[in-house]
């Protein structure tokens, strides 16, 4: 059977967030080594240093150097929302609307065949990525793992 996957975001994205879900629930001043976090995900580590760099960038995680070094989130997860994680990697959205299946341009006035119908589901999901607190999101993380291992 197919697995069939929507694309919200981007891998690296997707990357980006089980990387901050990690460091949310893992709560300690002490930082978190990339490969722990990489080995956690089964994330590529080479590509996970190079998402962490971006993230660094845009002030959601800071860095220390050296043998105790690692990473930390810059700020309280419950005041990261997940829109600011994918615009950080992804970039923010753009103002002209892209086609949902591929086509140039769409917009009201030269809508594509499914503008109609993608255009507010594009808005609700922009919505609750920016109403996502990773603070909450770690903490549904914790409870679905405490329920699998039941």
């Amino acid at each position: 059977m197919v697995k069939s996957k929507i694309m919200l975001y981007s891998k690296s994205a997707e990357y980006a967030i089980q990387a901050m879900i990690y460091l949310a629930e893992y709560k300690s001043d002490k930082p978190v080594m990339t490969s722990k976090i990489s080995h956690e995900y089964d994330i590529p580590h080479q590509f996970l240093a190079k998402i962490v760099q971006t993230l660094v960038k845009h002030r959601l995680l800071k860095a220390t150097r050296g043998r105790t070094g690692g990473i930390n989130l810059c700020r309280n997860a419950k005041d990261i929302y997940l829109h600011q994680i994918v615009d950080a990697i992804d970039g923010p959205p753009h103002e002209e609307e892209r086609c949902a299946i591929g086509l140039d341009l769409c917009s009201d006035d030269v809508p594509c065949p499914i503008h109609h119908t993608w255009k507010p589901i594009k808005r609700s999901i922009r919505s609750m990525l920016s109403h996502e607190n990773l603070e909450e999101l770690a903490h549904r993380v914790t409870e679905k793992r405490n329920k699998m291992r039941q």
